[in-house]
Order: C-alpha cells, then structure tokens, then sequence
C-alpha cells in the first residue's frame, strides 16, 4: 500500500460513506426479451426493504433504500418507513414512473395531447406526496419522453411542455425536498430524447433553481463519454444531487457498479474527494440503479456497494500534494502515476480493517452466505406473485 498520510481520516470517511440501494434491484428483471424469476425474490415493498436492511447489516454502509412509485406502491406509506425504521434503513428517494402506461406512448410530460401531460404531472405530484409522508429528501425524476422519427412532434414545444411540468413539480417541493433530474442519452426514443445529456438536465435544473440538481447515471452516456469531467463540472455548479451507479459494455446495461470499467469508478470517486463532496453532509445521494437479470440479489448488491467503497478507498488514497505539485510543475508523468499508484493499490485489507473495527465481518459476501438468510427467504417466499418489472 502506498504511504498516507492521514489514515484516520480515511478510515473514517470509509466509515461515514453512505450508499443507497434500490428497491427494484431485489426484484425480478431481465432484458426486453426475458425476465428471469429466482427463488425468494420479494413480493411486496416490505420484502424489498427487509432485503436492504440485511446489505446494510452486512455492509454498514447501506441506511438506504430507494423506492419506485407504482412498483412499491403502498396504501399507508407513514406505516412503510416505520416498518424500515424497525430494520434500522430509511426510506430514500422516491422515483417516479411515467413510462409503464399505454398512454405514454408518445411520451408523458412532453405528450403532444394535453390530457395525458397532466396524467403525468399529477404523479409526479403524487410522488411529491409520498415523500412528505415517508420523510423523503428526494424526487427522482426520469423521463423516457422522446421521438423515433424526424418530424414526429416538434422539438422546441416539446421542450416548454418539459419546462411546464418541471416547474409546476417543483412548486410544490417543501422545506428540505429536493428535485434530482436525470438524463439518458437514447432509448427508448431512438431519434431524439428530451433529457438527452447532462447540459439539457443542467440547463432545466438552473432555470427552476436551488432545489433541482442532475443525477448522473454511469450507463446513461455515449460510448467514450468523460463521465468525470461532467462531475468535476457540476460539483463546481454545485448542482449534481445523485448518481446512479453502474456499469456498462454497450449501452445502459445496468451491471454492478465498477463491474465493466472500475477505473473509471475510481476517476469519478476522484472528483468526489477532491471537492470534499463524499461527506453525507454534501448532499450527494449515492445511489444504486442496477438490474440483477441472471445473478443472486443480494450478494450482488453487496458487491457492488463494496465495489464502491474500493473505488472510494482508492480515491482517499491519493496523494493530493504531489498531485498538485507535478500538476503545477507540468510533470505529465508524474501527476498521472500519482493517480495509478493510488489505483493499483490493492485496499481490500484496508476496507477488512475498517469493517472489522466497525463491528463487522471482513468479508460481507461470505457472511451473507453463511447467515442462512438466503435459504430463510427461499422458504418464506415459496408462494405468491414475484415483485418485477414485468416483461
């Protein structure tokens, strides 16, 4: 391991990283071709969320859970985060969903048809709602609005039908809620999305104000995309809210975070300690957004929660002076090694370390799998309807 300085510090940030897991990653899912059931998936929010306590108590790091509004979709949502309180997590964003109805075929906020622009607007009001009783901070909002074909709507309208809902959604934000707008570069609008990048996101969350920040999914860009530019960029705005970590080969492929590429992880996670942004106090929300199609649940969230924290460690790792001090003297080499030494660094006994300090077995996945819990779901869960997202 290369020399640091401070290692209380890091071991502390290490300790203090927050990281929130998403409801749907414990359900069924799949491709636009298949969706694969597995044996104790979860059939209601309840089961989703007990499934996150057990990462958190595994990981310490996970308090968390993000929830997704119809699929966890309760008639007492006041009940629902006490019921997580219970299991020591709470209840994180509320993501919105106006992109599973018929009726948003040609799209939901940027409907030509008036009707069903406020069919949308009125859930992502609702969603609003939800968060005012379960003491959510945040709104997710991603919209799958888009053209197939030149000429099919126009361009400029669409965007002022965006504008109009985004700002009426924001009006009814109160004290200590936020908006997080997302981006997606393509699908399933082929021609033309409406969030298509992060300028577009950044542009409407700058016209509504301080309560509206960007979420950066890592499988929402262009292939060869500088996603760490992009954070550098919005941290400096102070306008980037939440990720949604991921990762992918060729398109938004949702594998587990730092799976494909863990050294662009690592870059990003490098912004993030540079601008001292990886402090829960900053406000950034850590999220996960991954679909499990053919591996275990939740030994693959918690993987990918310590993907994250290996990346972070790393990142901690840096040496920050002699970055600087070979950046400024122009000495390309050396400022680049400074950044592979940190990266090659292996900080797996030094995350073992911390978690053993924390009370916490060295090795989450292999205390998962000697916990028995897999098997206790499996039974428990034999009968009744699968959570999923259909197809």
């Amino acid at each position: 391991m290369i020399d640091v300085p401070d290692l209380k510090a890091v071991k502390q940030a290490l300790r203090t990283q927050r990281i929130e897991t998403p409801s749907w990653g414990y359900g069924n899912s799949g491709t636009r071709f298949k969706v694969f059931a597995q044996a104790g998936v979860p059939r209601d929010p309840e089961e989703k969320i007990a499934d996150a306590a057990t990462v958190h108590r595994f990981t310490g790091v996970a308090p968390t859970v993000s929830l997704h509004i119809p699929w966890d979709k309760v008639d007492d949502y006041a009940a629902l985060s006490r019921y997580a309180a219970d299991l020591g997590v709470g209840l994180g964003a509320i993501n919105t969903n106006v992109f599973q109805d018929d009726d948003y075929k040609l799209g939901s906020v940027t409907n030509p048809d008036p009707g069903i622009r406020r069919k949308a607007t009125d859930h992502l009001l609702e969603a609003i709602s939800i968060m005012d009783a379960t003491g959510s901070r945040d709104l997710k909002l991603w919209f799958a609005d888009g053209l197939n074909y030149p000429g099919q709507d126009d361009l400029r309208d669409r965007q002022d039908r965006l504008a109009e809902a985004l700002r009426e959604t924001y009006a009814r934000l109160g004290d200590g809620q936020r908006m997080l707008l997302e981006y997606k570069l393509f699908e399933p609008a082929f021609y033309a999305t409406d969030v298509p990048d992060w300028g577009t996101a950044y542009a409407h969350c700058v016209e509504l104000g301080p309560k509206a920040t960007v979420v950066i999914d890592t499988g929402h860009h262009a292939p060869g995309t500088n996603i760490e530019f992009i954070v550098a960029f919005l941290l400096r705005q102070d306008k980037l809210g939440a990720f949604d970590f991921n990762s992918r080969f060729y398109a938004d492929d949702d594998l587990m975070a730092g799976a494909a590429d863990p050294f662009q992880l690592f870059r990003i996670m490098n912004e993030i300690v540079r601008a001292d942004a990886l402090d829960p106090a900053y406000g950034i929300n850590f999220m996960l957004d991954q679909c499990h199609n053919i591996e275990a649940k939740i030994p693959a969230v918690i993987r990918s929660v310590m993907n994250v924290q290996e990346a972070t460690a790393k990142a901690l790792l840096v040496d920050r002076e002699a970055l600087r001090t070979a950046q400024q003297e122009g000495d390309v080499l050396g400022a680049n090694a400074v950044l592979m030494d940190a990266f090659n660094t292996d900080v797996r006994p030094l995350l073992a370390e911390v978690r053993e300090e924390s009370g916490l077995d060295p090795d989450p996945v292999a205390a998962y799998r000697r916990s028995g819990y897999q098997k206790q779901i499996e039974a428990e869960r034999a009968h009744g309807p699968q959570a999923g997202w259909g197809a």
